[in-house]
């Protein structure tokens, strides 16, 4: 029996494989080792992982998460996953070459993650070659759904945003500007916070100024990461919930820069599940 984890900042999502076909999926709040710690991210795996899975013994277990990008963080999940489960293979790995294994199978081409964060990489058909740093939502992750929220709460807050579309924000979301910042800088996981804001915008996306927020947010993903791949002689794919579903601003700004864009899709674990079904036929 194996088990797949696609982890995000905000969602994980669980799917159990038998005999090569998807018998169940689960989904738990996000892990991410660059904002827990080894006995929060234990602690979830026994309270709101194991009572669903039934089972504790897996062929492999194969872990795809945001924050899984250097030695010292994967290691906070593999000693987590120890101290809960038994199994013979533990695979860690960081959520862009899940996407680009979900996204590209075995064939090469250039894989982005446009959802809470954003990532991007060049995959040759087995492993990523060549990638952009993100960055982390501080100083990176363009396009993502916190660099789209914190533009929106930015102007909002700064009057950048017409009267009528600011007194909207705050009705919509029942918050004052103390209680924005209070949770912005005093609150864990702001990231999320900021996140959350996104179903704003995709509410307001005929108004003028919400369109550009997005728009604007895309065309500086596309400069500042898919730049740096051969992206005129390469497909360009994206996953994740941001460019789902803000997927005709994506077509658009990818129209207008020349790039050529292929699948746009939600949630990488129905490829991932092809992916594995596929090397293990």
């Amino acid at each position: 029996m194996i088990l797949l984890a696609d982890s995000g900042s905000t969602k994980t999502s669980w799917a159990l494989l038998k005999d090569g076909q998807a018998c169940s999926r689960y989904y738990t709040s996000g892990i991410n080792p660059f904002f827990q710690s080894e006995y929060e991210i234990e602690n979830h795996l026994r309270t709101d992982l194991l009572p669903h899975l039934g089972v504790k013994k897996f062929s492999e277990i194969h872990f795809y998460g945001a924050g899984c990008t250097t030695n010292i963080q994967k290691q906070i999940i593999r000693n987590a996953f120890l101290k809960v489960f038994e199994f013979d293979e533990l695979e860690v790995e960081s959520d862009m070459l899940e996407a680009a294994r979900a996204l590209c199978g075995d064939e090469p081409g250039i894989a982005c993650i446009l959802g809470t964060g954003s990532n991007s990489c060049y995959y040759d058909g087995k492993m990523i070659a060549k990638s952009v740093s993100s960055l982390g939502y501080l100083i990176g992750d363009e396009g993502g759904g916190v660099s789209l929220g914190r533009r929106l709460v930015a102007d909002c807050l700064k009057n950048q945003l017409n009267e009528t579309l600011k007194i909207k924000f705050f009705k919509r979301f029942g918050l004052t500007e103390a209680q924005i910042m209070d949770t912005i800088y005093h609150k864990p996981f702001p990231n999320r916070f900021l996140a959350s804001f996104t179903v704003f915008l995709k509410e307001n996306l005929v108004d003028p100024e919400v369109y550009a927020i997005v728009y604007n947010g895309f065309m500086e993903f596309f400069k500042r990461n898919v730049y740096q791949y051969d992206y005129q002689n390469l497909t360009v794919h994206v996953v994740g919930s941001v460019g789902f579903h803000f997927s005709e601003v994506l077509q658009k700004v990818a129209s207008d820069l020349s790039v050529k864009l292929g699948k746009i899709i939600q949630d990488p674990m129905d490829g991932l599940i092809q992916y594995y079904n596929g090397r293990n036929k």
